[in-house]
């Protein structure tokens, strides 16, 4: 599946649903991918790509950003305080703020390089014990002390959807809460919704998302991460 055609889908999907095409990020997600096959979507066009760890991000990127400066990196996965210095001199966003501990010395680091990348909250929608994320009751807390006594930016929230689950209340789900958080403070809120589809048996692609599925309350803003397989 080319990174056209899935550009095809995304602008379909925002035309059924009368969304602007510039409303809805597409994320590449290049983690564990070989370096040809991310030079392969480059060459396409695509310039916003997540990764899962710092390390990998380090390795991989510097290289890569020097040919093509206009490249913007989120990290999707979970964030270490040992390594948040590295990861706010490598990415733009950072998906995975998710315990106040981490909050506290982001606050801190912030202010000491006086720049801050995009942050989203990411919510445990589907309240899985293994997964270090909010839960939703604690949400509207947690917000509140990152944007009060943190005084950090949050663009909005994040969730992945159990894997077994139908993802689109999750999503609603989501997007509710940022609506009723989108007044704390003026920062506005958005919903980040990682599209998955699962294609057992299926041949590889170079990146696939499945982006057809109608939320019932879609978020200002929407950012799809494309995996490649």
């Amino acid at each position: 599946m080319s990174l056209a055609y899935i550009e095809t889908r995304i602008a379909a999907a925002c035309a059924a649903a009368s969304r602007a095409r510039e409303a809805v990020t597409l994320i590449a997600v290049s983690k564990v991918q070989p370096e040809a096959r991310v030079r392969t979507v480059l060459a396409a066009g695509q310039r916003v790509f997540g990764e899962n760890r710092v390390q990998e991000a380090e390795g991989r990127w510097p290289p890569l950003r020097a040919e093509s400066p206009d490249v913007r990196l989120h990290l999707i996965g979970p964030l270490q305080s040992n390594k948040l210095a590295r990861a706010l001199e490598i990415f733009e966003a950072i998906h995975s703020l998710d315990r106040p501990s981490l909050a506290a010395k982001l606050a801190g680091a912030v202010a000491v390089r006086g720049a801050c990348p995009t942050l989203f909250v990411q919510v445990n929608t589907g309240a899985e014990p293994q997964k270090a994320a909010v839960l939703p009751d604690a949400l509207d807390g947690f917000l509140a002390e990152c944007r009060g006594a943190f005084d950090l930016p949050v663009a909005g929230l994040m969730c992945i959807p159990p894997a077994e689950d139908d993802p689109a209340p999750h999503f609603a789900m989501l997007a509710g809460m940022a609506e009723r958080n989108g007044g704390a403070g003026s920062r506005p809120a958005r919903a980040a919704a990682s599209f998955r589809r699962r294609r057992r048996g299926a041949p590889s692609a170079k990146l696939w998302a499945s982006v057809m599925r109608q939320i019932s309350r879609p978020p200002a803003t929407t950012i799809i991460w494309a995996r490649s397989t």
